[in-house]
């Protein structure tokens, strides 16, 4: 598995989700748990991860939307 990116932006994670998912990329988001085991006070980012096979289109895909994970990895601020 490969990280993609990890942020505290739940709003974010979920876009990015949606559309990894809508260009037919199957992600695992880990550290959902930790992050209710530390509170919920969003200190523990979460990382969205694809298999190493995906990593290439799942950067494209992303990079289609706006998402550049190398200079801003969200377009959300």
């Amino acid at each position: 598995m490969v990280e993609l990116l990890r942020s505290n932006d739940l709003v974010f994670l979920s876009w990015a989700t949606s559309v990894l998912q809508d260009a037919g990329i199957e992600v695992l988001v880990m550290d959902q748990h930790m992050s209710v085991l530390e509170g919920s006070i969003g200190a523990l980012p979460r990382r969205l991860m694809v298999i190493d096979d995906d990593a290439a289109p799942a950067r494209q895909a992303l990079l289609q939307v706006g998402v550049d994970l190398e200079t801003n990895p969200s377009p959300f601020g």
